[in-house]
């Protein structure tokens, strides 16, 4: 019989904890006619000073578990998850915000569409009493969690999911505090979980909240980033990295439009766009190529194919491939820009002629270096990754027969092929 186990984290939730534990109580006979034979309602109090633990208590067919100090919300979550025991795992706050009328639905689409996690969002829902604040935060962070990840998704903070068992395994570690949910919501998409979203109405909560704007988006932020780049690095660092050879590129553009006017002398501000182009155009590569190098290594690590790749898997996913012809190419032009701007100074041209040639050329040796080195060290990497496995099959325990592929490539480049002993 498939058991639903409801963990309810509460803190100083005395007003509230007895109205949502009565309406989660509520939807067992609604829960058969999704497939569901069976409920578990966990609170788990954490480190509460008020009455929350003892009211609690107080309810017929609520487990109790009692953090003795405050340890966070997604510490409370886990708490409850192992004591569950249920085959689908689910949350919801204690302040009477989300609706617990919505688990059956929930859970039919979690059992019916073969969901590994389903989500209650709360942004597809005309009903919302969400502030304007945290809608706009929202937003961001569901924007950001969809650039950065394999997939868009509406609501990335929800705090009402259900969730089956076994994806523990591949969504823990998982953080203690207030960003439990958005780690969750990077993790699953990272680990090619299937989540599904359901629209949800959302209510004001009873008493103060305890999220901080500032400083809980702050923390949803870095944790957000830090999760993305232990799975796909290169999405993470490629967008900055783009977004600096974008900037980089007007700077350059501007100057040679400077140029084509008859300016020939920088004044304060050309200086500064010589510069930045200079800076930006290095910076820019180079955080690409450290992003791409990056998810080699996250592959090595995983033993798995776990890369997205900068642009995903439609468009051109093998670009470090084109790094070598890349940097060759870059730093011949640099070096024959160089021997041109010395052939036109040896004829009389003074540096206000041949500064905006001597920028390119210098841009272009150090963009080619920085491409020839990258290529040099993602074939290394390359190599490493498919190591163990070539011994595999020398050794004659992988007698499979087949190409070799690159763990980590979404091209699935060949480096050898295997064939049967």
């Amino acid at each position: 019989m498939t058991m639903l186990s409801v963990v309810i984290p509460a803190l100083n939730e005395e007003r509230g904890i007895a109205d949502i534990a009565a309406r989660v109580l509520l939807i067992q006979p609604r829960l058969a006619e999704a497939g569901v034979g069976d409920l578990e309602l966990i609170v788990v109090d954490d480190g509460s000073t008020d009455r929350t633990a003892a009211m609690a208590r107080g309810i017929a067919g609520v487990t109790v578990i009692s953090h003795p100090v405050n340890q966070g919300y997604g510490a409370a979550i886990k708490t409850g998850f192992r004591h569950a025991r249920g085959d689908i795992l689910a949350f919801i706050d204690a302040d009477g915000t989300y609706p617990p009328e919505c688990f059956p639905e929930l859970c039919a689409v979690l059992l019916g569409a073969g969901a590994d996690v389903v989500v209650g969002s709360r942004m597809g829902h005309g009903d919302t009493g969400m502030p304007a604040v945290r809608r706009l935060g929202n937003t961001f962070f569901a924007g950001l969690v969809s650039l950065i990840g394999p997939e868009s998704i509406s609501d990335s903070a929800s705090g009402q999911r259900v969730l089956r068992r076994e994806a523990l395994e591949k969504l823990y570690p998982l953080p203690d505090g207030l960003n439990f949910t958005p780690v969750m919501t990077t993790r699953t998409m990272h680990e090619n979980l299937r989540m599904v979203e359901v629209p949800i109405p959302y209510q004001e909560r009873v008493g103060r909240s305890k999220l901080s704007v500032v400083h809980d988006g702050r923390r949803f932020l870095t944790t957000i980033l830090w999760t993305s780049m232990g799975y796909n690095p290169s999405r993470v660092l490629g967008i900055a990295g783009l977004a600096f050879l974008g900037l980089g590129f007007v700077m350059g553009l501007g100057l040679v439009l400077m140029r084509a006017a008859g300016i020939q002398t920088l004044g304060p501000w050309g200086v500064m766009g010589a510069f930045g182009t200079l800076v930006l155009g290095v910076a820019g590569v180079s955080l690409v190529n450290l992003g791409i190098a990056f998810n080699y290594l996250v592959s090595l690590f995983h033993k798995a194919p776990v890369r997205q790749g900068l642009f995903g898997r439609s468009i051109w996913p093998g670009l470090d491939r084109a790094f070598g012809w890349l940097g060759l190419l870059a730093m011949t032009g640099g070096i024959l820009v160089a021997g041109i701007s010395l052939r036109l100074q040896a004829t009389g041209w003074d540096i206000t002629r041949v500064w905006l040639w001597l920028l390119g050329s210098a841009l272009g040796l150090l963009v080619g270096l920085q491409l020839t080195i990258s290529w040099v060290l993602m074939r290394v990497l390359e190599e490493l990754s498919v190591r163990e496995l070539r011994t595999r099959v020398d050794l004659g325990r992988d007698a499979r027969p087949g190409p070799i592929t690159v763990p980590g490539d979404p091209t699935g480049a060949e480096l050898g092929t295997r064939y049967d002993p």
